[in-house]
């Protein structure tokens, strides 16, 4: 189990490296391609696969997962530009109860903490964490 475990994470890993290659060198299809798949893998040697499909096809996160696996086959079928962009919105939709405790976390660290009481991104922070401007 802690090997598996630990090749998630490096698989894990070097599919978010990937996909960030991907998008930084003009939105390259192989690389994407590559680090979707790769990401894929890692959560589920991570988690296992029961748990992973479990995650992904809950009732609330339907949407979420339809629009994160289309993007993921329009990025395969070679539009990596609308196909990232679907993905986006599938991940933040499925991802969007974890901002609530990234965003807690990420005030406690010290500097980073403190970049998120600035004025413009305190606003973005707030919502993130599920906070109304008047609990600030």
């Amino acid at each position: 189990a802690v090997v598996s475990t630990q090749s998630g994470h490096y698989a894990g890993g070097f599919g978010m490296l990937f996909l960030f290659l991907g998008m930084i060198l003009f939105f390259d299809k192989g690389l994407l391609a590559m680090g979707n798949i790769m990401f894929l893998c890692g959560l589920a040697l991570i988690i296992g696969l029961e748990r992973t499909f479990r995650f992904f096809f809950q009732r609330q996160k339907l949407k979420g997962t339809v629009a994160f696996f289309g993007g993921i086959l329009v990025v395969l079928l070679g539009f990596p530009f609308t196909g990232m962009c679907i993905e986006s919105y599938g991940f933040f939709v499925i991802f969007s109860g974890f901002f609530p405790v990234a965003v807690n976390f990420i005030r406690r660290i010290p500097v980073i903490g403190n970049l998120l009481n600035l004025p413009g991104i305190s606003h973005v922070a707030a919502k993130l964490e599920g906070q109304s401007s008047e609990q600030m």
